[in-house]
């Protein structure tokens, strides 16, 4: 790596996922790490992930990971359940740079958290049919009964906004009816688009059913690596852009929701063709 040691700690985290959802962990890192800078990337034009296949993933994600690299970032996190499902054991060999998903920080406090030992996880097609939080769950809590439910309508109405919609609501109680019955205590919101929904789905469920937010926990996770690596920003540089956003589609209506959500004003997305 040509940069100094001093350099690469001013570098910016690299972060990535199919769309919007990844904002969620994006908006955790700017609150917990407020020294850090940040590439965002959002595959708007190939969302959802979580219906296409394990090589496909891998491939989308090798490509942004080398868009990502070629800006410079100290790290990379993995926002996407799907591709940390899919893809990050698979290139982790391939970078000389660490790299965190969102699948192992949200199981790690699920397993510590429940006290019946019955999780659930909702989650897209893909990452749910990977199993990979049953295997990491059970890797600390190895009695765990974990339920599965994919919800793979929940990605699109996020992405359309319609967060408090009717639909989305007659949708949300549809998926989850199959929890109310099985007596969780903990449910994993295994996708980066859910925890847009957890008014919704905290509505459904009651309060005695415990959420965990992947993305609060993987920006936690984040800190944790860059203190390893000696990687944290100091607050040193503040000349240097903090936040850059780039997307692979619709870069306005992109921009529009991230100012939804986030806890600053972004001024634009810049459209990549990512494939190229």
């Amino acid at each position: 790596m040509s940069q100094s040691c001093e350099d690469r700690k001013y570098a910016p985290v690299g972060v990535f996922d199919s769309g919007v959802g990844g904002l969620t962990v994006a908006r955790e890192i700017m609150r917990q790490l407020p020294m850090e800078r940040m590439v965002y990337f959002g595959d708007t034009a190939r969302v959802p992930y979580g219906s296409k296949s394990r090589e496909t993933i891998i491939r989308y994600s090798r490509q942004i990971i080398h868009f990502l690299q070629g800006k410079g970032v100290k790290a990379i996190v993995v926002a996407c359940n799907t591709a940390s499902a899919f893809a990050l054991e698979e290139l982790r060999p391939e970078l000389d740079i660490p790299i965190i998903g969102v699948v192992k920080p949200g199981a790690k406090v699920a397993a510590e958290t429940t006290k019946n030992g019955r999780i659930g996880v909702i989650g897209t097609e893909g990452t749910v049919g990977s199993q990979i939080y049953t295997k990491t769950i059970r890797e600390h809590k190895p009695d765990a009964e974990v339920i599965g439910k994919a919800c793979p309508l929940f990605v699109p109405l996020v992405e359309e906004g319609w967060l408090k919609d009717p639909i989305t609501v007659e949708v949300a109680q549809r998926y989850l009816a199959s929890f109310q019955a099985s007596g969780i205590d903990t449910l994993i919101m295994g996708c980066t688009h859910y925890p847009l929904l957890r008014s919704t789905l905290r509505g459904i469920l009651g309060e005695d059913v415990n959420l965990v937010n992947p993305a609060y926990e993987t920006a936690q996770g984040l800190k944790a690596l860059l203190s390893e690596y000696c990687l944290e920003n100091d607050g040193g540089k503040r000349e240097l852009s903090q936040y850059q956003f780039y997307v692979s589609d619709a870069a306005e209506k992109f921009k529009n929701f991230a100012n939804s959500i986030l806890p600053c004003e972004i001024e634009e997305a810049q459209l990549i063709h990512i494939e190229e």
